[in-house]
């Protein structure tokens, strides 16, 4: 089965890039694909995670707000 984790952030969020590197650093080891959403180029997902990013969504479950818990989302990804 074919997992999608979706990083929601903005350009200049440094706990967005920490959440990448940690995203990149399990899709290193785990197969999945991994999709960014910029909400500064959509209304909705602007007021919807602006206060809340880095938010980390699982096959469109939220997961992770302001930090990715990397065990918890490893335990996930293997299930």
């Amino acid at each position: 089965m074919s997992r999608t984790v979706v990083l929601y952030g903005r350009p200049g969020c440094h706990l967005c890039d920490d959440a990448r590197e940690t995203l990149e650093r399990l899709r290193a080891e785990l197969a999945f694909a991994l999709e960014e959403r910029d909400i500064e180029q959509d209304d909705e997902l602007h007021r919807r995670y602006l206060e809340r990013i880095p938010v980390v969504a699982l096959d469109g479950e939220e997961l992770f707000d302001w930090f990715v818990d990397e065990d918890e989302l490893r335990r996930r990804l293997a299930a």
